[in-house]
Formats: structure tokens, C-alpha cells, sequence
């Protein structure tokens, strides 16, 4: 179905061309948008570094300063995020994103929002979503060379259907949209490590946490750093995504979180029998019964001003969704179908001032997954290995797919909250996750007991070598010094009991005789001491050999036969550089503009690095380690956090100063202080204003280098 939609795009007459494109939308009066900018005041100041502070006396005010400082550093992709969530990206993005037009049309965001927007938001919710669509609008209406004809305005409804279309991705639901549809997975990774330390754990009595998502370096889910703060308590430093008014992961003033992603069996499918006299009718309970059905219109560009619209026809069964593809007709059932509540979940936890709110919002259970790991001022620490867990019918087996025509399958309620996977103050003061088995979220012997969740959940029981690393460092040092803290988070080794070392162990024992290369590359891994540092003079063939039999995730994906992996990265690497031992960092780089630096880490490494292959034979890296933070409370509950970006703030502005400033940090391991409060931030500000006055010059700057931290 997902290929087909593509496939149904094809040339067509000239002059229906020139009806379509006299038929594109009309534009819009800017003025009114302009004007609307009067009702919200809102100051924005931006550091140093480029990253906006802003202050608002009311939370709406904070709202329309955010999606405009946003805007000001990355609009381009705020656009391509709502126009994906509108089901419109292909009318600007072309027949690639087709696919992605008809998913958001298929699962039907817009009908969600219609049928809950209005009864499952509060008010103040909505407030807050509108207030951040104004500030998109006057970005938008003052620069309008950077604005697609005929997106304005945006509305609150606008980003509370962001979050109902891409939070179902997060646990794998476009994996399988792509399986059952015989498309290739997205290669990137969806990875992340977090950590949190209680004072018991600490040298120092403090409590500290670990955010440190891995994404993508650019695109819609890359992250964005900002301090947000309004005078009605809403105070939030961390990351942002394109189109999000609210603080993903970071902290407040009391507490703080971090996410990785986690991958339960929150998806069902079932195999349809279609009735071969109607196929517009399926089978269930003994009878057959109508598709609900309707039309997605998807208007693709084809080329320059050309665009054509195609009609498709979406169907849905009582179960969800339902795909027609080669193998069958298919319908789906997932953690999420129907819920608008996400945006609600992500403003309560922004606003929770201690564990008890906090845990209040997670309640909730609007959010479909995620493993969240917190941690306050208090010294609590907690680990959730978050979803919407189906409360599903026993004796069935859900793992695989399932028969459509059983109403009894179709499952309508979750697990309740206080059922969900989580581990809060353990005696070992260490709670952490790395994509890895919630069963070990812990140091040993303290964890969670497997035989407590039911087996119909799906709780995965894998270990990543990031999650060997965090238990044989942080896991292993009974007392985290300050120091350590750090010095752990960018740990560049694969454990021993990592699935690269195992392929290290298998590519040296291949019994190669007679091929003196192969002998050559075989000594050199058998020398390998597992690091990624930059310096290492194995490291390059160890982790293109690897990566080329386990895939970047080290699932096995990577398809090359162990000799076929070694004597392709010898090749490569004989062929580029002139040996088979370059140092690392020579292989592997972090480029942005100007910028072409050595990179220390690699894929699954807790320094991750995930790089793409270039012209010149290097790794040019597109995704890993991006917005870092360390959060820590002292004993006495006073709060610090550092951070750092892999680029800077100025995400799609390659004339800022700002588009490449924190990347030769980010190589050096390094970090820089967020300025989280007035007294903080004094004596820092370069810029300061207001949208819609007139904009003053910058202030006077001090060297990056004298507030960067070792």
C-alpha cells in the first residue's frame, strides 16, 4: 500500500497540471497575524551560545516566545514537521514523502483531534498550544520568503496532532508499517542512555542525572536546546523539538528527567478475510461487515511549480487501520490509536514541582512508551519503563499475526499505571536505562522481578553493550565522584560481553591461511582493546567490520557474512587511506560547514557516534550522542546543570555564528553551563528583545572558551 501510493503518482497531461496549479491554496491576510503578536509580552534573551532565555509573565507569553526563537533558528523544519502532522509534506517535499502523507491520513490524526481536541484538553492546555501557533504565525508572516503558500495560519490543534502522529513511532509502529508493506527500515538509530544517582551513590551527598538522548543531528526530531520560564511557575531548561511548545526531557528547578526509547509488543496485527463478492467488507464474529472508509487526497509536487492530486482510499476495521498489501489485507491495533491527550502529559510534567506531581502527570498514561529515568532534589531517583500496556485476552499468542475476524481480539483498555514496570529508590542508588531490558535498570541483584508482568506485554529482555558499559562502570563504583560522573557518561569501550566482541572474537578466529592481507587485518583486531578513542589504531576496522555483519544497532541487521565484512573494510579502509590501522578519528568526523573535527565513540558505544559513509571514505556523523545534559542537586538541594550541543542553537541558519559554535566542544567531550536562573544568566546575555520591537544591537561578548567545562 505505502509503495503504491508512491507508484500512483505518474505523469500526466500538461494542462491538468496548470488545473492543479491554479487550484494550489490562496494566501493568506498577514496582517491579522502580525497584529495578534500585541496581545503576548514576551522577552527573549540569548546567551553566549546562542541559546534563547525566555521570559513571559504569563505561560501563554512563554509559549509565543519559544515558537518564535525556534522559529528564528530552524522554521524550515517547524513547517515540514506540521505540514507531515496536515498530511501535506508531498505537495511541497515531492513523491518521497507521499508515503508519509497517506500514514498520517491512515491513522487518522485529524479525525482524533476533531472527535477529543475539544473534550480531552483543558483549557489551559489549549491556551499554551495556540499561544504557540501565534508565535509560529508571526515568524511566519514577518519573513514571508521562508513560508510554503497557503500553511498559514497554524492553531493549537496543529501541534496537539504532532504529538498524536509521531509519539506511536517512538516503540517501532512505522517498522512495522514498513515490515508488513516490504519497504526497507530507516537506518537511523533510536537510541539513548539516561542515569540517575542518589545521594548515597555520590562522593559528595548530591543527586545527580544523566540526559542523553541519541537522534538524529538534523531533521524533525533533532533536538533543540532553551530555558523557557513564566512568571505563573512554568520554569523548564532541556530539549525541544521542532513543533513542541513543552520540554521533552531536561529539568525544572526541582526535578528532572531523562528518555530512552524502549520496545514492547504495544502493536497487533491481524490478517483480514475480505469478502471476495465485497471488498469493501471483512469478516468478523461469522458475518460480514462494512470497512468504515474515506478518501485521502494527497497533492504531490512533481517538479518546479507542478503538482498533481491523487485520491487514495483509507479503510479501517474495528481493530484500526488497515493496510492491502501484497501478502494480504492487513489491520493493525497499537498503544495510542485515538488518544489526543500526549500534549497534556508532556505540560504536566513540565509544571510538577515534586515526585508526587510528577508521578501524578505520568498517571496519565497518555504517552505510549518511552522509559523515563528521574531524579530531584530530594535525592529520589526513579525508573519507569513507561507504556500503554493492552489489557489483552490470556492464552492467546500475541507475538505473531493474528485472526481478524475474532472481536474478542480486540482489545479496548491498558494496564493501569501502578502496573507499569517501575523501580523507584533502590537500595544500590542507581537507576539508569540504555534501550536495554527494564530487568536491569539496576545494579545487580536489585532489580526488577521478570515473572511480576505479564508475558503478553512483550517487555523486551535484551542487553545493549551501552547497557553492559553503564553496569561495569557506574554500575561497579560504589561511590560516583563528581568526576566520574562525567568521565563514565563518555565511556568509549565495548564490553567483552558485547555482540561486537563477540564478532571481533569470531573475525580473528576465520580460518584465512594463504591471504597474507586478511592475516594482516586479523592480528590487528586480535590486538583490538575494544575502545573507540580517537587515537586508536584498530578501532576503524573493528567497528566497520562489525557494523557491517551486526547493522548500526547491533541487531544483526548489517547482512555481511563475517569474511565478507573483514575484507570489505580492509578494502575500504587500504583504499582511502593507504592502510588498514588509521587512527580513528581520521575515519571517523563531525562536519558541519567549516567545521571537520575527530570524533572519539561509535555505534551502540556510550559515546555514540553513528556515522555515514562519504566520498573521501570517512564517516561523516548523522546521528548518536546530540543535546547532552548533566543535571545534579547538592545536599542542600541546590541546583547545576551543564550541557552541550552537537552543532549549536542556530540548527538550519549556516550565516549564525551559532550554526557550528558548540561542535569543537562536543568533539572534546566538553561541556558549558546552562544558565538556568536570573542570577545565573547575568552578565552573560548577548541579545535581549522582544518580538515585534524593534530589535537593539548585540552586547558586548566574552570568549566561548572562558565558560566551557572540562
Amino acid at each position: 500500500m505505502l509503495a503504491g501510493v508512491a507508484a500512483a503518482v505518474v505523469l500526466v497531461p500538461a494542462g491538468w497540471l496548470a488545473i492543479d496549479y491554479a487550484r494550489q491554496p490562496a494566501e493568506v491576510d498577514r496582517v491579522p497575524l502580525i497584529a495578534a503578536a500585541a496581545q503576548f509580552q514576551v522577552r527573549i534573551r540569548r546567551d553566549e551560545w546562542g541559546v534563547p532565555h525566555i521570559r513571559g509573565q504569563r505561560n501563554v507569553d512563554a509559549a509565543f516566545g519559544i515558537a518564535f526563537a525556534h522559529a528564528e533558528d530552524d522554521y524550515p523544519t517547524i513547517q515540514q514537521v506540521l505540514l507531515a502532522t496536515r498530511g501535506k509534506l508531498s505537495a511541497e517535499a515531492g513523491l518521497e514523502a507521499a508515503p508519509t502523507d497517506y500514514v498520517a491520513n491512515l491513522l487518522g490524526v485529524w479525525q482524533i483531534i476533531d472527535q477529543r481536541y475539544e473534550r480531552d484538553l483543558p483549557a489551559d492546555l489549549k491556551a499554551v498550544l495556540d499561544a504557540y501557533a501565534a508565535g509560529l504565525n508571526y515568524y511566519a508572516a514577518t519573513h514571508e520568503d521562508e513560508v510554503v503558500r497557503g500553511v498559514l495560519p497554524f492553531t493549537g490543534r496543529d501541534i496537539a496532532a504532532g504529538f498524536v502522529f509521531k509519539t506511536p513511532f517512538f516503540y517501532g509502529l512505522d517498522r512495522e508499517l514498513r515490515r508488513l508493506n516490504e519497504l526497507p527500515v530507516d537506518p537511523l538509530p533510536k537510541g539513548s542512555n539516561g542515569v540517575a544517582v542518589a545521594p548515597s551513590r555520590s562522593t559528595d551527598g548530591a543527586t545527580r542525572l544523566l540526559v542523553n538522548s541519541h537522534q538524529p543531528f538534523t531533521g524533525p526530531v533533532a533536538w533543540y536546546e532553551a530555558v523557557v520560564q513564566s512568571d505563573e511557575g512554568w520554569h523548564v531548561a532541556g530539549g525541544f523539538f521542532p513543533g513542541s511548545p513543552f520540554l521533552l526531557h531536561g529539568h525544572n528547578a526541582h526535578l528532572g528527567w531523562a528518555n530512552t526509547v524502549n520496545a514492547p509488543d504495544l502493536v497487533d496485527v491481524y490478517r483480514l478475510q475480505v469478502n471476495p463478492a465485497n471488498a469493501h467488507e471483512y469478516r468478523l464474529d461469522g458475518r460480514w461487515v462494512p470497512f468504515e472508509q474515506r478518501a485521502a487526497k494527497l497533492r504531490v509536487r512533481l517538479w518546479g511549480p507542478f503538482r498533481w492530486t491523487t485520491s487514495r482510499e483509507v479503510l479501517w476495521s474495528v481493530h484500526g487501520p488497515v493496510l492491502q498489501t501484497r501478502s494480504g489485507t492487513y489491520a493493525l491495533r497499537y498503544a495510542g490509536i485515538g488518544e489526543v491527550r500526549q500534549a497534556l502529559q508532556y505540560w504536566r510534567l513540565n509544571l510538577a514541582r515534586n515526585v508526587e506531581e510528577w508521578r501524578a502527570a505520568m498517571s496519565l498514561l497518555a504517552l505510549p512508551s518511552i522509559n523515563y529515568v528521574y531524579a530531584d532534589e530530594k535525592g529520589n531517583i526513579g525508573y519507569i519503563y513507561n507504556g500503554q500496556f493492552p489489557e489483552r485476552k490470556a492464552g492467546v499468542d500475541w507475538s505473531g499475526i493474528l485472526p481478524g475476524d475474532r472481536s474478542d481480539l480486540v482489545w479496548h483498555r491498558y494496564a493501569p499505571f501502578s502496573a507499569v514496570p517501575q523501580l523507584w529508590n533502590p537500595p544500590s542508588g542507581l537507576v539508569f536505562n540504555a534501550n536495554n531490558t527494564p530487568f536491569q535498570a539496576t545494579a545487580l541483584g536489585d532489580g526488577l522481578d521478570p515473572k511480576a508482568f505479564p508475558a503478553s506485554w512483550g517487555v523486551q529482555q535484551n542487553m545493549t553493550n551501552r547497557a553492559w558499559r553503564l553496569l561495569e562502570t557506574f554500575g561497579s563504583d560504589a561511590q560516583v565522584s563528581p568526576e566520574e560522573f562525567h568521565t563514565y557518561k563518555f565511556d568509549v569501550a565495548y564490553s567483552e560481553r558485547s555482540e561486537v566482541a563477540r564478532v571481533a572474537r569470531e573475525l580473528t578466529a576465520l580460518p584465512l591461511q594463504g591471504n597474507p592481507s586478511m592475516a594482516a587485518a586479523q592480528q590487528l583486531l586480535a590486538g583490538w582493546n575494544l575502545r573507540t578513542d580517537r587515537d586508536n589504531r584498530a578501532a576503524a576496522l573493528g567497528v566497520l567490520a562489525s557494523t557491517a555483519v551486526l547493522g548500526p544497532e547491533g541487531d544483526g541487521s548489517g547482512g555481511k557474512s563475517p569474511q565478507a565484512a573483514l575484507q570489505e573494510a580492509a578494502g575500504t579502509l587500504k583504499q582511502h587511506f593507504g592502510r588498514i590501522d588509521p587512527a580513528w578519528g581520521e575515519v571517523n568526523r563531525l562536519r558541519r560547514g567549516a567545521v571537520d573535527l575527530p570524533v572519539d565513540g561509535a555505534p551502540d558505544i556510550l559515546r555514540a557516534i553513528y556515522g555515514k559513509p562519504e566520498e573521501d571514505g570517512r564517516l561523516g556523523a548523522v546521528a548518536g550522542d546530540t543535546y547532552i545534559l548533566f543535571v545534579s542537586w547538592d545536599r542542600n538541594g541546590q541546583l547545576h546543570s551543564e550541557s552541550v550541543h552537537q552543532f549549536g542553537s542556530a540548527t538550519e541558519r549556516p550565516v549564525s555564528p551559532h550554526y557550528a559554535d558548540q561542535a569543537p566542544l562536543y568533539a572534546a567531550m566538553r561541556t558549558k553551563p546552562v544558565w538556568f536562573t536570573e542570577a545565573q544568566l547575568a552578565g552573560h546575555v548577548v541579545e535581549d528583545y522582544r518580538p515585534g520591537q524593534p530589535r537593539p544591537a548585540k552586547l558586548p561578548q566574552r570568549p566561548a572558551t572562558q565558560q566551557a567545562r572540562p
